[in-house]
């Protein structure tokens, strides 16, 4: 069984058991339970229902395990012949969740 689903603006593919990087959830804290009703799509291998836009009465159950931050990335501007060099530095912060229920 899986479902996709909806998570601060992005769609994510999900089963029982899985562990998914999402945006920061700001509201919780590391141990709290997470109840998304914006399931899009459902199937369990037989049946499939898809939601215009959700699947009525449909949820998906995460566990929040921890909150991180990604890996840095460089970000680099250069103006050529005109000795201008910028360099910046990013980490995108995130949650990690495991699905408890689909």
């Amino acid at each position: 069984m899986f479902a996709i689903i909806e998570v601060a603006g992005k769609q994510f593919k999900v089963s029982k058991g899985d562990l998914i990087e999402v945006p920061k959830l700001k509201a919780y804290k590391e141990g709290d339970k997470v109840k998304v009703d914006q399931v899009l799509l459902r199937s369990d291998g037989k049946k499939t229902d898809i939601g215009a836009p959700n699947v009525k009465g449909a949820s998906v159950e995460l566990l929040l395990k921890e909150h991180g931050k990604a890996a840095k990335i460089r970000v680099f501007k250069k103006k050529s012949k005109k000795r201008y060099e910028r360099t910046q530095g990013h980490r995108q912060p995130y949650s990690l969740v495991e699905v408890v229920a689909v």
